[in-house]
């Protein structure tokens, strides 16, 4: 079920409940279930559309009517009047762990120009038992595959998410051509290289982001997280080890059994990417310069990148009031984020998450907290663990991977434990009132707790901080007591 939770059309905050839904099963309910509790007196929540399986995101295409994306079924159902009317497209997705359906952005000149994007997993043959850690192709048939889907977690290529344009007609999405084929292939405890100690690292298909959003400008950010790699646009300029001063490229140590550190085409991870709707860089992105400079596919590559140095995502918004881009990024245990995305962010994982100054409280929770309790303490990848998280602001800072032109900056909001958010919208009309207009909400799902929550931010008159009255938070931060707790932000 998808819910109607305070609002009914395009750029409100159905979008952002709509992304809520991506990996929990909170909103997706059945008639005996309770409904959800809505604090605020002035807004209610009711059921748009029932029957689906397990939902993404959607995009308005009027008041009334819907695409709305299912993340392991691969198929895009067309919505209007509160039913389904049909599935109009039915890709062969891979939808182990968090790949799949996974994101939406119509052209801004929808419907003149009818293109619709989305970002999606695709499907290969797995590799063979006896040697699993080299998928059995580098990527998918331009021609997307419709039809049967997979959670076999190696059935996927090395470049398998990807971002493709289609045409609307009015019943049916027809593919137009790829506009990019980014990495999704994850089996790290190859022998090769050697000496990683990630032998046990078991394989995984997390942390392929997918959000797309279209800027003021007509161009189109696109957000894949990490999936798992420890590279230079992980802030490891010499590799996964604990060496940050690698002079030269033989002092460099490979990412994985496919290269890297640099970000080469397997290693274009944990990035907001900017691109022209055919898929070409522009020329004013921040770091186009540098990549011109650099060339080759590493300097394609960051010509096309408008921040690095993120985990992972569910929820990327441009303001209509200024245009700015906001992105909320999920810790691993500690430090949940809103960032504002000036051109050329780097963002600081994986030596920092939260402000800076707090990189103790980051580097304490992650080296003891167990989560589940039978494992040790790790940030999901073996071969960087956390006793190599640097003990002050100033260690964390020295170490991080600087593209020229690029820049750090705190988050502007920040929980201290990890709350899980997930989508994040603007409401960009009066019709929640005016005292919601222009404000920021997030949804955050915890699965454990079989409930999630909504928040709801102003900002500052110059629309690049949080606004905040209650004095705990003049730090931009909630301190909360534990994982998933929300302490500081009733």
């Amino acid at each position: 079920m998808v819910k109607k939770g305070l609002l009914s059309r395009a750029g409100t905050l159905l979008i952002a409940l709509s992304m809520l839904l991506s990996f929990t099963s909170i909103n997706v309910v059945t008639a005996q279930d309770e409904m959800p509790e809505m604090l605020d007196p002035r807004l209610d929540v009711r059921p748009v559309v029932t029957g689906l399986d397990s939902p993404t995101t959607l995009a308005f295409l009027g008041p009334d009517e819907f695409l709305v994306l299912e993340k392991n079924t691969g198929q895009v159902k067309h919505v209007m009047g509160g039913e389904v009317q049909s599935t109009v497209l039915d890709l062969a997705v891979n939808f182990a762990s968090e790949r799949g359906l996974l994101g939406i952005a119509l052209h801004p000149d929808f419907p003149t120009d009818p293109g619709v994007y989305l970002y999606w997993s695709c499907i290969v043959p797995p590799p063979p038992e006896d040697d699993p850690f080299f998928p059995t192709q580098e990527e998918c048939a331009e021609e997307p595959e419709m039809g049967d889907d997979t959670d076999d977690i190696l059935a996927t290529p090395l470049l398998g998410n990807r971002v493709d344009r289609f045409t609307w007609d009015g019943s049916m999405l027809t593919f137009d051509h790829n506009l990019i084929m980014l990495r999704s292939f994850q089996n790290d405890a190859a022998p090769e290289p050697p000496n990683q100690g990630d032998e046990e690292q078991p394989p995984r298909g997390n942390h392929d982001g997918g959000v797309l959003a279209f800027g003021q400008d007509g161009t189109l950010f696109i957000f894949i997280g990490d999936v798992g790699r420890r590279g230079q646009l992980q802030n490891l300029p010499c590799g996964p080890t604990d060496v940050y001063d690698c002079p030269g490229e033989d002092e460099m140590v490979p990412d994985d059994q496919f290269g890297g550190p640099e970000p080469d085409d397997a290693h274009l991870t944990g990035v907001i990417l900017r691109l022209n709707p055919d898929g070409t860089a522009p020329e004013d992105n921040p770091f186009f310069a540098a990549g011109a400079e650099m060339g080759g596919e590493v300097g394609e590559n960051i010509q096309k990148i408008f921040s690095y140095g993120h985990r992972n995502s569910f929820g990327l918004a441009v303001d209509p009031a200024s245009g700015n881009v906001w992105l909320q990024e999920n810790g691993d245990d500690t430090f949940s984020e809103l960032n504002l995305v000036e051109p050329g962010l780097n963002g600081g994982w994986i030596q920092i998450m939260g402000p800076a100054e707090r990189v103790p409280e980051f580097r304490e929770i992650e080296t003891t907290f167990f989560a589940p309790p039978s494992t040790a303490p790790n940030l999901q990848q073996l071969r960087w663990p956390p006793d190599n998280i640097a003990e002050s602001a100033d260690e964390a800072l020295s170490r991080l991977f600087m593209i020229p032109g690029a820049t750090y900056q705190d988050p502007e909001f920040s929980w201290k434990w990890e709350v899980a958010p997930g989508g994040i919208g603007f409401v960009n009309s009066r019709a929640l009132g005016p005292q919601f207009e222009n404000d920021l909400f997030v949804g955050a799902a915890i699965p454990a707790l079989e409930g999630g929550y909504l928040f709801h931010f102003n900002l500052t008159g110059n629309r690049d901080m949080i606004a905040v009255d209650d004095p705990r938070l003049e730090d931009r931060v909630a301190d909360n007591e534990g994982k998933h707790d929300i302490t500081e932000s009733e």
